[in-house]
């Protein structure tokens, strides 16, 4: 009977604190992730009211493109009029 007090002490004096200690150290990293990913998600969420504006890119694309031509164009007739 004696014995069974002295694990029982062991246990809760030693292997406790071991477990406690352990489960800290995998718990600390693991809210660091979640901090890091509750960042990414709100930062990502920010992010696609910036992407709204990427079908008017494409038109000023298009657009810029047109008005090289015509500026290529009006410097070729430039050139062969000197």
């Amino acid at each position: 009977m004696v014995l069974w007090w002295i694990g029982n002490a062991a246990l809760i004096l030693v292997v406790a604190p071991i477990v406690v200690w352990l489960a800290n150290k995998l718990l600390r990293p693991a809210r660091e992730i979640l901090a890091y990913s509750n960042d990414i998600l709100e930062h990502g969420h920010a992010l696609t009211g910036a992407l709204d504006a990427l079908p008017a890119l494409e038109r000023t694309r298009q657009l810029s493109e047109t008005a090289n031509q015509g500026v290529s164009r009006y410097g070729a007739a430039l050139q062969r009029a000197l």
